[in-house]
């Protein structure tokens, strides 16, 4: 997904709370005014880039630990991560013991994130978070015009159960079925059932252009947004944890629906969800086939610092910060390339990322793994897309050369969303409102019903 859009709720900048340092500073006055007042200056001076200003609402400790030029390099993370900064659209308060926390929902150009400010006693900033929103304020929708007139309706389910139940979508055509289904895999990161980016749902797109040509969709939020703090807690995690465990329970959902065909229920998998798409249909041979929308062929690891580069030499310099920060990408890598990586691997060595999420990687080939199924594969990729390239493409078709039952095709013109575009794709495409390719939908909708 888009610039640095990692894995997890923690997939951007966390300043930790300086209450819990446990370390004497000097006493700073009490600041006078309101919370919400004071959060709102604060938001506006890091709106100005002035952040000398902005520092001195913050308490001796955060003073230290995020001086000006280190609150500047925060915010310009922040928006290297989910776009510029556009509006706020909501706010709430929450009490912590003695600390009082204002969370600022705010609009950037990408994603919504939860600004969370910790007050302390004395009305001072004692801790500053940049979040995925937990109650994203929904982006209005214009339905593509392969979504009309909707010749489908929409129901509410819920995928999985227990402590991990996730809320989802089911689109059924109209009529009485029986009808062929597809579950819908998410990229990297807290995805929501439409796999917003921006003003974008490339999720939603896909389930009203199918339905609308009898084929049901099923979405769901990702684990990782609606049980972000949840699941960021766990000392040790595993792509099953992050994605494959609740495409399970989404086949089990529909094979248990009256409408659905249980012998014609296709897997697609977007981005990461198309890497491990294979490794899905490995555990389930009952999957009728598998669908894979810009699926990376090579190292996730190897991806990242293929893209942060792109991004980086996209304007044609290469700043001294970006170098830096490509740098420590590097030595990151390096860590998580180690052959002598183990469980113990602090995550701040691997990307804020457990050693057993990469330890549980390594070895694997989405493309060698499809080649040893016996499932019908549909494998599309974008050829304007720099987050997963021509390139993995490539490798798609020599892994599967000679196979009779897979099926390639790429798309001059269009990019990671497989929406059309001109020139050379890089995130700011994402913040205008577009739709997936209209020939994307027929080609996957003529596939599924020929198989």
């Amino acid at each position: 997904m888009p610039r640095k859009r990692l894995l997890f709720a923690a997939f951007l900048l966390c300043v930790l709370l300086s209450v819990a340092c446990g370390r004497k500073t000097e006493k700073l006055p009490p600041l006078q005014g309101d919370i919400t007042e004071l959060a709102g200056e604060f938001l506006s001076l890091l709106q100005a880039e002035d952040y000398t200003a902005a520092v001195t609402y913050f308490d001796a400790t955060m003073k230290k630990e995020l001086p000006p030029a280190k609150l500047q390099e925060a915010w310009e993370t922040v928006q290297q991560q989910a776009g510029p900064y556009r509006q706020e659209v909501a706010r709430r308060t929450e009490e912590m013991g003695r600390y009082r926390i204002m969370i600022i929902t705010a609009r950037f150009g990408l994603a919504q994130l939860d600004i969370r400010l910790t007050f302390n006693s004395d009305n001072r900033i004692a801790g500053l978070y940049f979040l995925p929103a937990e109650n994203p304020v929904a982006a209005e929708y214009e339905p593509p015009s392969y979504g009309l007139p909707a010749k489908y309706s929409e129901q509410d389910v819920t995928v999985g159960q227990g402590e991990w139940a996730l809320p989802g979508t089911l689109t059924i055509p109209d009529g009485e079925g029986l009808f062929p289904a597809v579950i819908l895999v998410h990229g990297s990161g807290p995805q929501d059932r439409d796999e917003t980016i921006g003003p974008n749902k490339p999720f939603k797109d896909l389930a009203l252009g199918l339905a609308n040509q009898g084929i049901a969709v099923l979405r769901y939020d990702k684990r990782t947004l609606v049980h972000g703090a949840k699941f960021a807690s766990l000392p040790a995690f595993t792509v099953r944890e992050e994605s494959m465990d609740d495409a399970v329970a989404a086949f089990s959902l529909l094979q248990a629906e009256s409408k659905i065909r249980d012998d014609k229920i296709f897997l697609l998998g977007h981005s990461l969800g198309g890497t491990l798409a294979p490794r899905i249909g490995a555990e389930n041979k009952k999957l009728a086939g598998l669908i894979i929308l810009a699926g990376a062929v090579r190292p996730l690891e190897e991806l990242l610092l293929e893209q942060s580069r792109y991004l980086a030499e996209a304007d044609g310099k290469v700043t001294e910060a970006e170098a830096a920060q490509l740098e420590l990408l590097a030595q990151s890598i390096e860590h998580i390339r180690d052959p002598n990586l183990t469980a113990d691997t602090p995550p701040a060595q691997l990307l804020n990322v457990p050693a057993s999420y990469w330890l549980d990687l390594r070895g694997y080939n989405p493309a060698a793994t499809a080649r040893d199924l016996q499932l019908p594969l549909l494998i599309l990729q974008g050829e304007r897309d720099y987050q997963v390239t021509m390139e993995d493409f490539a490798l798609w078709q020599d892994y599967l050369a000679g196979s009779g039952n897979a099926t390639l095709k790429s798309y001059p013109g269009l990019n990671h969303l497989f929406q059309a575009g001109e020139g050379i794709s890089l995130p700011a495409e994402y913040e205008l409102q577009k739709h997936v390719d209209a020939a994307v939908i027929d080609d996957i909708a003529r596939w599924i019903k020929a198989h």
